[in-house]
């Protein structure tokens, strides 16, 4: 299936007033096994503005992003939910959760599948499903809150998490959080939420492997990022983050082909609006073992699941 056959080719941004009539579409609960990494992107040029006017969204962004906590979790599977009744519109299943080096073909951004229409004329679109967990088809009528397949990391995305967007029957953008407003931002606005989650200003710009401890320069124009590295090279994990604040507490993990590399946290005492912070290890003296390591850079506020950064290098 083709992403048109998912998404209705009219896609230009549209505004909308409803009741509110959306539930969460995942089981997982907010701060503690899951979190709201992006939301839709109300700024129409090449920055990029959440409905807050915050920076917790991607340029072009037009869905709201819940990610779960970890790998371990997908595998034992994390059910996507209908966020509302309705009949199944379109679905997809077939295409693989990818690993960081496969390569991706942007026909199918949305990966497997599910796009249910509702009575008030909107329809919700769910994205990056696991292989073969896509549960309903095409006619069938949902509940508020019916599992309709897993969370994964199918189609183009690099960590594991549910995109929901809304859409008009026509196929134009709505935000949930702010229906009514188009290309606006930080007032008052309606919402499409029975329960809206909670907006957290905090989150990160980005974060990656590099081989030295990079500058913020640098992390900020992609140039410190490395996808492949040597046996004898180091191994950094670097994170960039926005409104921080006192007491939070940034954790670093890695793995590799043969278990954890190494682990670090730091308590971040008045950080700046703006800020980077990168850990490491050199290589050992036999060198890393050749394969795929993976970083954790999570985000604790308290009890409270702020944000979390993946990121992947190849050790050839």
């Amino acid at each position: 299936m083709r992403l048109a056959f998912l998404i209705p080719l009219f896609s230009a941004a549209g505004s909308l007033a409803a009741e509110p009539f959306l539930g969460l579409p995942i089981a997982c609960t907010l701060g503690q096994d899951c979190y709201v990494e992006a939301y839709v992107d109300t700024d129409p040029s090449e920055k990029r503005a959440d409905y807050t006017c915050g920076l917790r969204t991607r340029d072009g962004h037009t869905g709201i992003d819940i990610a779960i906590d970890s790998y371990e979790a997908m595998d034992r599977g994390v059910s996507v939910l209908a966020a509302a009744p309705g009949v199944v519109a379109a679905m997809r299943d077939g295409l693989p959760d990818l690993e960081p080096s496969d390569n991706f073909d942007g026909e199918f951004a949305c990966g497997n599948a599910v796009r249910i229409a509702h009575e008030n004329g909107l329809q919700t679109l769910y994205c990056h499903m696991r292989l073969g967990s896509v549960s309903v088809r095409s006619g069938d009528r949902v509940d508020a809150g019916q599992p309709i397949g897993l969370v994964g990391q199918s189609g183009m995305t690099n960590f594991p998490h549910i995109h929901m967007s809304v859409l008009t029957a026509e196929g134009g953008q709505v935000d949930p959080f702010a229906p009514t407003a188009q290309g606006t931002c930080g007032e008052t606005q309606e919402t499409l939420w029975l329960d809206p989650p909670a907006y957290q200003k905090t989150g990160f710009f980005t974060a990656g492997f590099s081989t030295a401890v990079p500058s913020l320069a640098s992390v900020t124009s992609g140039d410190a990022r490395v996808l492949v590295a040597g046996p004898s090279d180091a191994l950094v994990i670097y994170g960039h983050m926005f409104h921080a604040q006192h007491g939070d507490v940034l954790q670093f993990k890695a793995h590799g082909p043969q278990g954890e590399v190494f682990e670090r946290s730091e308590v971040l005492k008045a950080p700046k609006v703006n800020l980077m912070r990168a850990f490491g290890r050199r290589a050992p003296d036999a060198g890393w073992p050749p394969g795929i390591y993976r970083s954790e850079m999570t985000l604790t506020r308290g009890d409270t699941l702020i944000a979390k950064r993946y990121a992947f290098v190849e050790i050839e």
